[in-house]
């Protein structure tokens, strides 16, 4: 188990496959904090919907790093796709960088059109994607 995700289980007093079902059913799904409780309470298991919002603050943070660092490589050659989506009745403009494949890499939603920011925001994960394909040709070499 990772260090970091160990170090934030230490005091938690549930199994740790509960917490994980539950804060990923809370990520995956359009489900709320009390829909997941209930689903809990339905398999046996008694959990308050404010103790999973704290398995949530606390864990999704330390996966967030765990699978950013576990990204396939992207290459030297992506692009970035610019468009307008509606959310919850506003326009927001949607960033994504797209590889080859024309699989998403990273994206970035914001309220304002900000090409220069999207930019600066984007370029870090391609370059980490980079470095990590490099370093994996290195050890295969």
């Amino acid at each position: 188990m990772n260090e970091a995700l160990s170090k934030v289980l230490k005091r938690l007093h549930y199994p740790l496959e509960v917490m994980l079902t539950c804060v990923r059913w809370y990520v995956a799904y359009p489900l709320s904090l009390r829909h997941i409780e209930e689903m809990m309470h339905e398999r046996g298991v008694c959990v308050d919907h404010t103790t999973i919002h704290r398995w949530a603050l606390k864990i999704l943070p330390v996966l967030a790093v765990a699978f950013r660092r576990r990204k396939r490589p992207v290459g030297g050659s992506w692009r970035m796709d610019e468009t307008y989506v509606l959310v919850a009745g506003q326009w927001k403009y949607l960033y994504r960088a797209v590889d080859r494949d024309g699989d998403t890499v990273d994206f970035l939603l914001t309220a304002k059109r900000d090409l220069v920011a999207a930019r600066r925001f984007l370029e870090p994960s391609r370059y980490t994607q980079v470095r990590s394909a490099e370093r994996t040709r290195h050890r295969e070499s």
